[in-house]
């Protein structure tokens, strides 16, 4: 149903159109992107991703029945000696394919690449704690919280708290996902 592909620069202003508020870009990018969004960050962004030796592979999310991007997932953080790596950037951006199960199809494809491919044993995400429902997706696929981090984002003059997530390489093996 899924399929991740590299992002490039034809796909910034798919993603640019999708980040439409200061919120919603602290909750996408974190404090690394300033709204608004545009194309030199996402150049810096990119920059020394999707290499075979780089420390971040960058994807959007293509829908293969419509062929239409209706996402974007990063695996970045990548420690091959200590065989670890941080998802991030995890967005369905078509608010038509919301709801639909695809965050878990792109949190599945994306721990294919890190356990299979990268041949990883541990994989991490920092997710906000009113964000119901990508923790609850994050769960499905096998994420187990590890701590919460209190009021470690500002965002004007309220503070937002983030739940530490994590998933080992037995546990993606161990699961019902198909590999």
């Amino acid at each position: 149903m899924i399929e991740l592909k590299y992002f490039e620069r034809s796909d910034f202003k798919q993603l640019i159109n999708w980040i439409d508020s200061y919120e919603f870009l602290l909750q996408w990018g974190g404090p690394g992107f300033d709204y608004p969004l545009d194309e030199s960050q996402l150049e810096k962004y990119i920059e020394k991703a999707n290499d075979v030796n780089s420390d971040t592979f960058v994807y959007k999310v293509m829908n293969k029945e419509t062929a239409t991007i209706v996402g974007h997932i990063s695996l970045g953080k990548i420690d091959r000696k200590n065989k670890s790596a941080r998802v991030g950037k995890v967005l369905v951006g078509d608010k038509n394919a919301r709801g639909q199960g695809i965050g878990q199809l792109m949190m599945t494809e994306i721990l294919k690449v890190a356990f299979n491919e990268l041949h990883l044993h541990r994989v991490c995400l920092g997710v906000f704690d009113f964000n119901l429902s990508a923790i609850a997706c994050y769960e499905k696929t096998g994420f187990k919280k590890e701590g919460l981090l209190r009021d470690s984002r500002k965002n004007g003059n309220e503070y937002w708290s983030i739940w530490e997530m994590s998933i080992l390489e037995n546990e993606f093996v161990a699961s019902d996902i198909p590999l």
